[in-house]
């Protein structure tokens, strides 16, 4: 009987399906297995290479299983998708996963430590807080516009409506029961905003102490949280060959729909991290909005693009030569070196 050599294993909750192959391709089983009795399945079976689409828990069965010896490997699922034949079920995808495996051309995801979905947690939960102040922003201009009260856009201009609502007299001219369920909201958001500032004071505190993170923030338009979102979220930086690569990624770069030979772009990808390219282009926005303001430096990069593109654009190129520089700075263990002191 052929040796396996690879295994397919399409992972969910309770119910768990392997797909073994010998290296010819060649189908030695498919099993059905439950979620009890998956680590003994695999603590018999001889070393190979385990590959699995990197989803919900992924990361966590990966670890498991490298202590029986297994090579393990994470598949994005959007390169799975395309060995899907026909119908779809656990079968099938298992099938899938094991042939996808086998492609010489295959891109993997990087296995992350239990240390680094952690902090990757912190930047989580912050993402969420923020959004739920925003809903909560949103909910009270609304609520208080039916009775007239309007504030300008922006979270500083929250207090104003929230001392309007603290203010007896003013608040009089409001029924009771709005009153009190606009209260709650207000206290909730006092809330969120003292937990976003915990959570800013810990990425803070984790950017100090790490060597590669302040050595990230010498980067103008990088501070302590994208720095440390960076060094959480992205995989290593080994992975990729050059700074266009680590761009593209991110989905910092054009969109192709290029045929025939004539290249035609579009707006960028979006593939990567939307947590990472987020961060990214709010500080090339940052930094184009104090360019405007106070002038960009003369000759510089900076100032040709904003004479000939528009604001957003310039960001988001911005942006993309920052991931570039990231990756100079991390491949090169340097710090950050502004051009005219480099030709000085």
């Amino acid at each position: 009987m052929s040796e396996v050599i690879t295994i397919g294993l399409d992972i969910a909750k309770n119910v768990f399906h392997a797909h073994g192959a010998d290296a010819g391709g060649q189908m030695i089983f498919s099993r059905r297995l439950t979620r009890a009795k998956l680590l003994d399945f695999f603590a018999a079976q001889p070393a190979c290479l385990v590959a699995m689409e990197a989803c919900g828990g992924a990361h966590h069965w990966a670890r498991q299983l490298t202590q029986f010896g297994h090579s393990v490997r994470l598949i994005p699922p959007a390169y799975v998708k395309p060995f899907v034949k026909r119908q779809k079920n656990d079968a099938v995808d298992a099938e899938a996963i094991c042939e996808a495996a086998q492609r010489p051309g295959m891109r993997f995801v990087a296995v992350k430590t239990e240390e680094q979905q952690a902090s990757g947690m912190v930047f989580r939960t912050r993402d969420l807080m923020v959004r739920q102040r925003t809903q909560l922003i949103n909910a009270l201009r609304g609520h208080l516009a039916e009775y007239g009260w309007i504030a300008p856009k922006g979270k500083m201009h929250m207090n104003l409506l929230a001392g309007l609502l603290d203010d007896d007299e003013m608040a009089s001219t409001l029924p009771p029961a709005a009153r009190a369920m606009l209260k709650v909201m207000t206290n909730h958001l006092e809330r969120i905003d003292e937990q976003i500032a915990d959570l800013d004071r810990e990425i803070a505190r984790r950017a100090r102490e790490d060597d590669t993170a302040r050595r990230l923030m010498t980067i103008p338009g990088i501070g302590p949280v994208t720095a440390a979102a960076i060094l959480s979220l992205a995989p290593p930086i080994e992975t990729f060959a050059k700074g266009r690569d680590f761009a593209a990624w991110l989905g910092l770069t054009p969109l192709q729909h290029s045929t025939g030979g004539k290249p035609k772009l579009g707006s960028i990808s979006k593939m990567g991290d939307r947590t990472i390219r987020r961060l990214l282009i709010i500080g090339g926005s940052s930094m184009v909005r104090q360019a405007c303001r106070f002038g960009a430096p003369a000759g510089s990069w900076l100032e040709s693009m904003l004479a000939r593109k528009p604001r957003m654009l310039v960001s988001v190129a911005l942006a993309n030569k920052m991931a570039r520089i990231v990756w100079a700075l991390l491949t090169r263990h340097e710090d950050f070196k502004a051009p005219a002191l480099v030709a000085a």
